[in-house]
């Protein structure tokens, strides 16, 4: 067994990555994206959501996934995709317009049901620390007292959050996928042999972030076969909830996947590298 598959099998020891369908579940999520997005980052004021649950507009027209500690019941992970219509924005037409080219949204006038935007992904302070930084609102991760076999999955608790919003695009046919993302994002996805396309210049959006598109079938082209495998254990648990109906089959994996490793799996990914 390659030492990825043997991360892989120990994430999903310690971790659950599942559809927040549920209120409790709901709550979850905007517990988790409270502490990165207000308490954290500041990107949104505390005073703003006196519940400790930070929620906007648009999560009505959305879907969410949770990543949960099973050990301690704590949200670990989030990701939402937000799916407008004919009607309604996605949250980068609303608060970045200026940065996005106009033609590459236009073709989707008439078919907006086939359009996504990845969105409010992250993940919780506790678990991107390791013992002797600074603490987190819940302390150093020693503190959520975990073994080092433990700690080193926490790594891929960013991946999880990324592949489950893959599987939310394809079960749920929205394949046409926007983002904004940091500058050094799509050199990570890059990387692990997702590719993604610029389709604006710069803002400043919570820091510099440019509009991207990347298409669900491509991404599952380009995803090296490990890697595969981790997203189709997610796809897997995702359709078998019984929410989404899927609308096609798993892509096969590459018959000549290239070389990767844990490591290159977007390791460093924090809870603001998806602000909107």
């Amino acid at each position: 067994m390659s030492k990825s598959a043997s991360l892989v099998e120990d994430f999903q020891r310690y971790f659950d990555v599942g559809l927040a369908s549920t209120p409790a579940q709901q709550e979850q999520v905007f517990r988790v994206r409270y502490r990165i997005y207000c308490e954290e980052f500041h990107y949104e004021p505390v005073e703003a959501f006196p519940n400790k649950l930070e929620t906007d507009e648009f999560d009505e027209k959305s879907r969410h996934s949770l990543i949960t500690h099973k050990a301690t019941g704590m949200g670990a992970g989030c990701a939402r995709l937000v799916f407008p219509d004919e009607h309604s924005q996605m949250p980068m037409e609303k608060y970045c317009a200026n940065a996005i080219d106009d033609k590459s949204i236009r073709p989707y006038d008439g078919r907006r049901d086939t359009i996504c935007e990845f969105s409010r992904l992250g993940v919780d302070g506790a678990f991107r620390r390791r013992a002797g930084e600074s603490a987190s609102r819940f302390g150093k991760v020693a503190a959520i007292d975990c073994s080092k076999r433990e700690e080193r999955t926490f790594s891929l608790i960013a991946v999880a959050t990324i592949l489950s919003g893959f599987a939310m695009s394809e079960l749920l046919g929205r394949p046409y996928c926007f983002a904004m993302m940091e500058p050094f994002l799509p050199r990570l996805l890059k990387r692990s042999g997702l590719i993604v396309h610029r389709i604006g210049e710069n803002i400043e959006y919570h820091g510099q972030r440019a509009p991207y598109f990347f298409e669900t079938g491509e991404i599952m082209k380009g995803m090296p076969d490990e890697l595969s495998a981790f997203y189709a254990v997610i796809y897997s648990n995702f359709a078998a909830c019984g929410s989404y109906t899927p609308q096609s089959a798993r892509v096969a994996p590459r018959t000549s996947p290239p070389q990767s490793s844990p490591s290159s799996w977007l390791p460093s990914l924090y809870g603001h590298s998806f602000a909107t």
